[in-house]
């Protein structure tokens, strides 16, 4: 549809069966009219090294790419030892750099995070918020989408059955479309 707003969505977890990536795919099915939904896939993305950095391996010229061209990012993440995954936390490195050719200032950038305990990943994502002020990046602050107890949210095929959690996302996916349309106004 021409004038959508297109939303890259890339999920902090390399696990198949992981809650997040679900909660990605949900996001996919949830997504406004108005958006798109095109999910990249970090597993190929290599250690940052800052040698390399102007000579950049294929999957991060690729990822920098689809950041630029994108309209509003969406970060889903898992929290790994009251943090951000490694896996993460590389990429958006790699995408930082080189000095003075980020792919972050104005963009704006949503997360979610699900996790089988009661916070549902809420320190990763202040944690990657941290970062984000650094980054330049228009972060959505409202609504805040932790999926707590994700294993009574998500069938055994991974479909999010939770409506009370489709209807945050929901809620999310059309803060950030909405943000990233004001923006391109």
């Amino acid at each position: 549809m021409e004038g959508q707003i297109r939303i890259l969505g890339f999920a902090g977890s390399l696990r198949s069966g992981s809650y997040n990536r679900a909660l990605l795919r949900a996001a996919a099915e949830l997504i406004p009219e108005k958006a798109s939904l095109e999910i990249f896939d970090l597993e190929r993305i290599p250690p940052f090294n800052q040698d390399l950095e102007n000579a950049m391996p294929e999957k991060v010229r690729e990822f920098k790419s689809k950041i630029r061209a994108a309209d509003a990012v969406l970060i889903v993440t898992p929290e790994y030892n009251y943090s951000v995954p490694g896996v993460l936390k590389n990429a958006i490195d790699w995408a930082s750099r080189p000095y003075g050719d980020s792919v972050w200032p104005g963009k704006p950038v949503a997360l979610m995070s699900a996790s089988t305990g009661m916070l549902g990943g809420s320190r990763a994502q202040y944690h990657l918020r941290q970062s984000f002020i650094f980054l330049d990046v228009l972060a959505v602050t409202k609504p805040e989408v932790f999926v707590t107890f994700a294993a009574q949210k998500f069938d055994d095929k991974g479909k999010l059955i939770d409506e009370s959690t489709r209807k945050v996302v929901r809620d999310l996916l059309n803060t950030l479309t909405n943000l990233a349309q004001n923006k391109n106004q």
